[in-house]
């Protein structure tokens, strides 16, 4: 599959200010970026919003291919780039066929997310289409406090300890832990600061992983609950340290 994929793909260069894709027109290529910067932009309510940053890596038009809509948001190139793409039919062909197979594994599962159930069906189904799973052996350092945040994870399997080092206690301390069905790591994504906190897996540890551009993209209607549970956060901090500064100054 992936040798067709690669036989298929062709070359696009970019210039600075072009615009790769536009909301609102029809899907007609997917592409993956060989080099490049390039800005997301999402019109809502007339408003056109800066909501994310492609930088050297990534790929991007998918979903306008996988559903036959139109385009979710607006690429513009920001430096001199190089993409690959690769066209609906060849995408459809082999992608799709691929991605069945994926949606029936994490279909059922999606759906007993409870985050999840404040998006609509077909919503939930464009999450399945852009996760990907992670496996994480007993210890192991999922992510790490005060790196830069990449990625949102929801827990398949096993269980994830949220631990926390501040400026006043030298240990680490565990502040909670995720089960099947609980996510991690959105704090960082939506605050849009360093991981406030380390996770790590409790025995082995399956993850469903979503990057921070599809996060950005998929989660909106889930926003303001993530955000009240930044509250929830706050209190914690309170109640193990005293203050909550930590939140908003990892480290």
């Amino acid at each position: 599959q992936l040798s067709q994929v690669l036989d298929a793909m062709f070359e696009k260069k970019v210039k600075p200010q072009e615009h790769v894709i536009d909301q609102g027109d029809d899907g007609d290529n997917f592409y993956v970026i060989e080099s490049g910067l390039f800005n997301i932009f999402v019109t809502r309510n007339g408003q056109q919003r800066l909501v994310g940053r492609y930088n050297n890596r990534g790929s991007f038009g998918e979903l306008a291919l996988m559903y036959n809509t139109p385009r979710a948001a607006t690429i513009v190139a920001t430096t001199e780039g190089s993409l690959w793409g690769l066209d609906r039919v060849t995408f459809r062909r082999i992608i799709l066929k691929n991605n069945a197979k994926k949606r029936k594994m994490f279909e059922t599962f999606v759906e007993c997310v409870p985050l999840l159930k404040y998006l609509e069906p077909a919503e939930r189904m464009k999450i399945v289409d852009v996760i990907g799973e992670k496996v994480y052996a007993d210890g192991e350092r999922i992510i790490a406090q005060g790196d830069k945040a990449d990625c949102f994870y929801i827990v398949e399997s096993g269980e994830v300890r949220i631990m926390m080092k501040t400026k006043n206690v030298a240990l680490e301390v565990e502040l909670a832990r995720c089960k099947r069905g609980q996510y991690f790591g959105e704090l960082a994504l939506v605050t849009n600061k360093p991981r406030a906190a380390s996770a790590y897996a409790v025995g082995t540890v399956k993850c469903l992983v979503m990057d921070v551009q599809a996060f950005e993209r998929l989660l909106g209607p889930c926003m303001q609950i993530m955000k009240r549970n930044i509250a929830h956060y706050e209190e914690q901090l309170v109640a193990l340290f005293g203050s909550s500064m930590d939140l908003t100054d990892p480290g």
